[in-house]
């Protein structure tokens, strides 16, 4: 029967293997903290979509001031971005909008960062431990002076092949976590920008605003 932890963990991919055990477990909990913070409930709740056309509605536009600045929803610092400018025209609301939409939204890839730069280093850590590897057989060559069994070449021969294997296994997902997150991101920032521009729709010069 295969002892699992001896082939993967110890000593199959020795120091090097545990260092990449080690970012899988940082991986997986930055994937599940992302998971659970960038998405649709955060960053565009549907309810206080409806607070603020509620709010809208009875013109109770201080209220909504005051309610988009403590909310922390990217829907609330968009639309809240875009009141503070009120004053100065509508392409003026428009243009804060934008640019709180793009802050918000450099923020988040900014921290799913960190997956793109583990999935990065984990398969070059395992490249790192097969070097090592290989370089521990060739020393166990020259200093028997011929091949050994294959038994005693084991440690070596492990290093060499697991911390690829362990390497690839973080890389993959990391990499793939990211992938999804940066498409989410975008995908909601451009939805935000889309509902604020129909919730601030009534600060906009013309027919529908003399209503």
């Amino acid at each position: 029967m295969t002892n699992w932890f001896e082939t993967l963990v110890w000593p199959g991919g020795g120091t090097i293997g545990m260092l990449i055990w080690l970012l899988s477990v940082v991986v997986l909990a930055l994937a599940i903290q992302f998971f659970v913070t960038i998405r649709r409930a955060t960053i565009l709740p549907d309810v206080v979509r409806q607070q603020i056309q509620s709010m809208f509605d009875n013109k109770q536009y201080r209220e909504v001031i005051e309610m988009t600045a403590a909310e922390p929803s990217m829907l609330s610092s968009v639309v809240h971005a875009a009141l503070t400018e009120a004053a100065h025209g509508y392409t003026a609301m428009e243009q804060a909008m934008e640019d709180a939409a793009d802050d918000r939204t450099a923020r988040f890839l900014r921290r799913i960062e960190w997956l793109n730069l583990l999935g990065n280093v984990a398969p070059m850590l395992g490249l790192l431990g097969t070097v090592w590897g290989m370089i521990l057989m060739f020393m166990d060559i020259k200093r028997l002076g011929r091949i050994p069994p294959a038994g005693d070449l084991a440690y070596a021969i492990g290093i060499a092949l697991v911390t690829t294997f362990l390497g690839l296994m973080v890389a993959i997902p990391a990499l793939s976590v990211f992938s999804v997150l940066r498409t989410r991101i975008d995908a909601l920032a451009g939805e935000t920008i889309m509902t604020s521009e129909e919730l601030i729709s009534t600060f906009r010069p013309g027919p529908k605003a003399e209503k």
